[in-house]
């Protein structure tokens, strides 16, 4: 279709159809505000990485010195003098070792144990579980915890159009960034970004209609066109560590230019697959966790270089751990508790929790800790300037991981 030759149906079609690439959250109703939050107002970032599948945090954060890992794990389990000692009990995982080398900086906080009550083994409930820091069914369909913190920031007039949240990459929208007010785009690449930003300099110019439905839109294809202006003049940065070419790579990479590109956007989200590891788990998840570590490295790199360092916190969680017992396809099952990481330059680093017994186990599986919640109320407090217990609806206690 050429865009120069829309009519009014033809124009809110091929909006729609562009609308993944646009900031789409935005209500039909009622005026754009800006956010001004505390968070924005200090310039601080909050990047999120998803390890989806349930990654096996005992083979990525491993208790060496528990008599019950040797016993559970004859073929998985990684020799003590091939590891990453964090301390006299763990260990990372040898493929691990850019994180070993944010630990040597104090910019990585290990969060040992954590999990939720009552866990489910469903990844789609697990999933839902996180995104949306809600136990109960119905609060597992609705809005996402940083929808709903991005929700709750103050509205001080229009001054910005972007996007507040941003997906990198080709992914579905998470559930973690569904909002009601706060406009979230998904950007899989910068060249896509920029080809929607053409389009909507191009539709705006057939823009005749005055219904409320092609009012929405021709706020969004502003907001896109301005976007991708801003977005054409950024270079790519330089990191010390070269980025993975791996799509974990490219999208830290991408997220690193939008953030150079000064979009006052608050949030950026990320998320790595292939952590379902049932059969064959090394060296699969030694290749990821690789990726995940060297790709982490070269970001926070990039945004040192970038003069950014202090206001980019990054957090990396996954939607369950796995089972302590390897199977008998020298692989994991589905289990409960796991690691969460901090890292960047704002972060209080070290090792938070209690680490999980693997000798007195729930049929099976590790006992919880560390509800995940609380290092939710972390970020929100303490990070991004909001009342925890309002958006959480939870008085959890945040665990002191972010430098004040």
């Amino acid at each position: 279709m050429n865009s120069r030759n829309l009519d009014r149906r033809a124009f809110l079609e091929y909006s729609l159809k562009y609308s993944a690439l646009l900031p789409g959250a935005l209500p039909l109703t009622g005026a754009l505000g800006s956010l001004a939050s505390r968070s924005r107002r200090l310039g601080r970032i909050l990047v999120v990485v998803e390890l989806n599948g349930g990654n096996d945090g005992l083979s990525t954060v491993v208790p060496f010195r528990d008599e019950g890992y040797a016993k559970n794990r004859p073929t998985l389990r990684i020799a003590e003098k091939d590891l990453l000692k964090l301390d006299g009990e763990l260990g990372l995982h040898p493929s691990l070792r850019s994180f070993a080398a944010l630990h040597e900086r104090s910019e990585l906080a290990v969060v040992q144990g954590v999990g939720y009550p009552e866990p489910n083994f469903s990844h789609e409930v697990s999933l839902d579980t996180w995104h949306t820091a809600r136990l109960d069914r119905a609060g597992r369909l609705g809005l996402g915890w940083l929808g709903r913190a991005l929700d709750e920031t103050e509205h001080a007039g229009e001054t910005s159009r972007a996007p507040r949240a941003i997906l990198a990459g080709p992914h579905a929208l998470p559930r973690a960034l569904r909002a009601r007010k706060s406009p979230v785009a998904t950007v899989p690449s910068i060249d896509a970004y920029l080809e929607a930003g053409e389009i909507a300099s191009d539709a705006l110019l057939q823009t005749g209609t005055e219904s409320e439905a092609s009012e929405h839109v021709r706020r969004v294809l502003l907001d896109a066109r301005a976007t991708a202006k801003s977005l054409a003049s950024v270079k790519p940065g330089k990191s010390a560590k070269p980025y993975p070419a791996a799509p974990l790579g490219t999208e830290l990479k991408l997220i690193a230019q939008l953030i150079r590109a000064d979009l006052d956007t608050s949030v950026f989200y990320a998320i790595q697959n292939g952590y379902d590891s049932h059969s064959l788990q090394d060296p699969g998840q030694g290749s990821r966790l690789q990726v995940l570590g060297d790709a982490l490295l070269a970001f926070l790199d990039e945004m040192r270089e970038a003069g950014r360092a202090s206001s980019v916190l990054v957090l990396v969680w996954s939607e369950f751990g796995r089972r302590v017992q390897e199977n008998a396809s020298r692989g994991t099952d589905h289990g409960t508790a796991g690691p969460v990481f901090l890292a960047g330059a704002p972060v209080r680093a070290g090792v938070y929790g209690q680490t999980p017994s693997l000798t007195d186990l729930d049929d099976g599986n590790l006992k919880m800790t560390v509800d995940f919640r609380r290092v939710y109320a972390s970020v929100l407090r303490d990070w991004m300037g909001l009342d925890a217990q309002t958006v959480l609806d939870s008085a959890l206690e945040p665990l002191p991981l972010i430098r004040s």
